[in-house]
This record gives C-alpha cells, sequence and structure tokens, in this order.
C-alpha cells in the first residue's frame, strides 16, 4: 500500500482578473496552484507512466549510515521516517496525484520519490507527506519547518536566495509562451505579444519576463493561481499565458484547446527549497542530485515525464551548485 496524504494548502479565491501594473513587482518563481481539470489517472490502461516511473525508482540510489548520520537534516527525516514535500500535485508533467491510489507521477514527484529513498532506504518512497504550497507560501513553509524542502518547479531567483537556500540546479526550464491552438500561427514568441493582452500568475517570474521582453503589451492581468490563469485565456481575456514552460506544458498536456509555443526566452533554473536554518542540507541534496545524474536516473525520470511531451533526446542535466548571479 502507498502511504502518502495530502494536506490542502490556502486556496486563493478568484473574484475578477486584476490588471496591475509590472513596475515594482519582482520577480519570484511560478507554481501549478490548484492547476486545471487535469482529469489524471493513467496514461493507457495498464498502469503507462506509473509503471515507467516505478522502474525509475527501482534505480534509484539509498544513502549510507555515515552519509546520513553527517547532516543534521537528512537524520531528522530518516528518525521522523517520512519526508515533508512542499509542492503541487496538479501538473501532469512534473507532478499529479493518481487517481488509482498510486504515487504521484511527473518529473517532480519521480524526484521527491527518489530523494526520500535515498534517506529512507528501500520503501521509502511511500512515506511521504505532499504538502500544498503556492507562489505566497512557499518560503513560509520552508522558513518555519512545515516542510522539508519544496519540490515544484521552483525557479531559483536571487531574490529567493535571500531568504531559503536551494539545492541544484535540477532541471533547466524557461520562461515561454502559452495561446489558444487557433492562435498558435500568428504567436510563435515574446516579438508577437506588443499590443497584446496577457496574463501571468502573481509574484511569478512572468512578470519581469514580460517587463523585459515583450514591448508595449496591452494589459497584463495577475493571477493568483494556473487555474485562473487558463481560465482568462480560454475564455478570451487574454491573448496568452506567461510564465516558465514546466507549468505550461502540464496544461497542454491536459487540455488541447491550449498550447505552448515558441521556445522558452528566459532561462528558469528549478531548484529545492531548503532552510537556511539547515546548512547541510543543501550539501546533502547537491550530492544527492549528482549521484542520479551520474547513474543514468535522471535521464530515465525525464524520458518517463518530461520525454513524453518534448520530441528529442534527454537534454545535458544542469550543472549541480551552478546559482544564478
Amino acid at each position: 500500500m502507498t502511504r502518502t496524504s495530502f494536506r490542502p494548502g490556502r486556496r486563493a479565491v478568484v473574484a475578477a482578473a486584476a490588471t496591475l501594473p509590472l513596475v515594482g513587482l519582482a520577480a519570484c518563481s511560478s507554481d501549478t496552484g490548484d492547476g486545471p481539470d487535469l482529469g489524471g489517472g493513467d496514461e493507457d490502461g495498464e498502469g503507462g507512466t506509473e509503471d515507467a516511473m516505478s522502474e525509475v525508482l527501482a534505480s534509484g540510489p539509498v544513502a549510507d549510515d555515515d552519509a546520513i548520520s553527517a547532516s543534521a537534516w537528512a537524520q531528522a527525516i530518516k528518525d521522523n521516517d517520512q519526508l515533508k514535500r512542499g509542492g503541487t500535485v496538479a501538473n501532469q508533467v512534473f507532478s499529479l496525484a493518481s487517481t488509482s491510489g498510486g504515487r504521484p507521477t511527473g518529473f517532480d514527484a519521480g524526484l521527491t520519490q527518489l530523494l526520500a529513498k535515498y534517506i529512507l532506504g528501500e520503501g521509502g518512497e511511500d512515506k511521504i507527506e505532499y504538502i500544498d504550497t503556492t507562489v505566497e507560501t512557499r518560503e513560509t513553509l520552508v522558513q518555519n519547518g512545515t516542510v522539508d524542502c519544496v519540490i515544484a518547479t521552483y525557479s531559483i531567483t536571487p531574490e529567493r536566495l535571500e531568504v531559503i537556500d536551494f539545492a541544484g540546479p535540477y532541471y533547466m526550464s524557461g520562461t515561454a509562451i502559452q495561446v489558444r491552438a487557433e492562435d498558435a500561427e500568428s504567436i510563435t514568441g515574446p516579438q508577437d505579444l506588443s499590443g497584446k493582452n496577457l496574463v501571468t500568475q502573481a509574484n511569478s517570474t512572468g512578470i519581469q519576463a514580460i517587463e523585459d521582453n515583450v514591448e508595449s503589451p496591452g494589459d497584463v492581468s495577475t493571477l493568483p493561481d494556473n487555474e485562473s490563469c487558463v481560465a482568462a485565456l480560454k475564455q478570451g481575456r487574454a491573448d496568452a499565458y506567461v510564465l516558465d514552460q514546466g507549468v505550461l506544458l502540464g496544461n497542454s498536456k491536459a487540455d488541447p484547446d491550449v498550447v505552448v509555443v515558441g521556445e522558452p526566452f528566459v532561462d528558469d533554473p528549478y531548484g529545492i527549497g531548503l532552510s537556511q536554518e539547515n546548512p547541510d542540507a543543501v550539501e546533502f541534496v547537491n550530492t544527492f542530485l549528482q549521484e542520479i545524474i551520474d547513474s543514468g536516473t535522471w535521464e530515465a525520470l525525464w524520458s518517463a515525464t518530461v520525454g513524453e511531451v518534448i520530441e528529442g533526446d534527454a537534454p545535458e542535466p544542469p550543472t549541480i551548485g551552478e546559482m544564478p548571479a
């Protein structure tokens, strides 16, 4: 039996789109919030992604006792016999709750399960509490110890590095554009967004990306979660949704009416959020990340998740420990 639990997070209530100026809004990373209606379930009737991820987990490493005891952060998780991960379970590509009672699937979910196994040993992948976080709550939940880490398409930024630590980066994404399927030929990059009404998540990296890369946009609306942004796009209140590609790919996989166009135009390195109260945690998690890269487990996880929606071979993993300036 898979041992997981889900704690509902604070869910924002959207009354209307709030059109805000870009000036003065700090760049932050994005999150899926509650997400669109993703459906869920297995990719085929016989296991699909869940089976592929089980094979990945079977290849995951386990830290030796000396490595665990050398890290107060890891030892505390082992003593508790559970990893508390902040994030989302509403993105089909990165982290989606199973409708069949199995483990969540996706790149971030798989990374979480590999980390839990690394610390807790065989079977540790089923000893995870998945705690919902939003763009507004992530740093707070890391700082106050509600979660051991945040793994949530979580962009590393200089501003965030002032208040929490990051291990990684473990994945290199980038700010991208999502449009209605019928507009996919007329909007292919930021050069096509001039005069267009845009939407992005409040407190996200999309805000700065629009300011830096779109000349004379129309109205720019900021909404509290991914679900609201997708609704604004589909209802015609926005012509394009700007956010990091990892989130947008999940939307496209769930809903063929919205598509991701062009290539990412701003780099978004994803990291694992950790408290600055646990200085040994970064080194421990970076060692874990390097081990799964060197063993080929990272590439296998990419192929089982992101590789299902992006054509081509797996990319080179990012350089662990290389933080943005």
